[in-house]
């Protein structure tokens, strides 16, 4: 349950209570299916106790009646719920897009329950391409009626992210994505008003990217690894040398054949999650 009292879902995968807990935060319109495959590699290879929620108006959470409450702030409260409720005070945090923005914010706000931070294709600021891509199509995609269907939808959508998936990939991407509504109706699975949240935030077309900064630059001496796609079009890698720069002691990885963002089941991120995540 949220702080306003909006139901917030999470699933939580077993591991030694003793050992620092990984905490997984989803992308912009994504949700905890996400990390359906590193969350229980995690839990068994490290055993780690793993915590995925789903962001308010995403997966099984419920949808916010006011559409302005979709915001890094409210997610960060959300997020800080959730750990409760789980009964988790400190936490290694791996945040994808959106997830990241939220984990740095909640890291700079919330230093001492934060191990490290594992920041999947996303940075302090953000490039304007991408950026003017995701919010102009966020939560516009079309119903279709089979589950075919939504994985052609999804690859025609995505395929310069994922160049080299297979069928059985974009079938896996469907699911993760979109719900079965109805027998002969499926949708993807988030609230239409996330983006119109994000559109009305930054404006499409716009330079006005949001900029993380200083919430960056709070976070000196704590651990972070950065896994950028080699194809991405919202984290470039001059900004990765920049935090780099700003933050020597963080760790940063460019995953091969990926846009944005990572899926993190590549065998490059699961190497560098598992070697950043054993130091911890």
């Amino acid at each position: 349950m949220a702080s306003d009292g909006l139901r917030l879902y999470y699933r939580k995968y077993p591991g030694d209570p003793q050992r620092t807990a990984a905490f997984c935060l989803p992308g912009l319109t994504r949700n905890s299916r996400d990390f359906e495959e590193l969350a229980p590699h995690i839990s068994s290879s490290a055993r780690r106790i793993v915590v995925t929620p789903d962001l308010r108006g995403r997966g099984r959470s419920a949808s916010d009646p006011e559409w302005r409450n979709y915001r890094p702030e409210i997610y960060v409260r959300d997020a800080l719920s959730v750990l409760d409720k789980a009964g988790l005070s400190r936490v290694i945090v791996i945040g994808t897009s959106l997830g990241g923005i939220v984990a740095m914010l909640l890291a700079s706000l919330y230093r001492a329950r934060t191990a490290g931070l594992i920041l999947n294709d996303i940075g302090p600021v953000l490039d304007v391409t991408g950026m003017v891509r995701i919010a102009s199509s966020a939560g516009t995609a079309r119903a279709v009626s089979s589950w075919a269907e939504a994985a052609a939808d999804a690859r025609a959508a995505n395929v310069q992210v994922y160049p080299d998936f297979s069928a059985a990939d974009w079938m896996t991407f469907a699911h993760r994505v979109y719900r079965q509504e109805a027998p002969d109706r499926i949708i993807r699975d988030v609230d239409s008003n996330v983006g119109r949240a994000v559109r009305e935030s930054v404006g499409v077309p716009t330079d006005a990217v949001p900029d993380f900064w200083s919430a960056f630059d709070s976070l000196s001496g704590l651990p972070i690894l950065c896994l950028r796609g080699e194809l991405s079009d919202l984290l470039s890698s001059a900004t990765v040398a920049r935090m780099v720069e700003r933050h020597p002691g963080m760790r940063s990885i460019e995953i091969p054949r990926r846009g944005h963002a990572p899926t993190l089941d590549e065998s490059d991120s699961r190497a560098a999650i598992d070697a950043f995540i054993e130091r911890l």
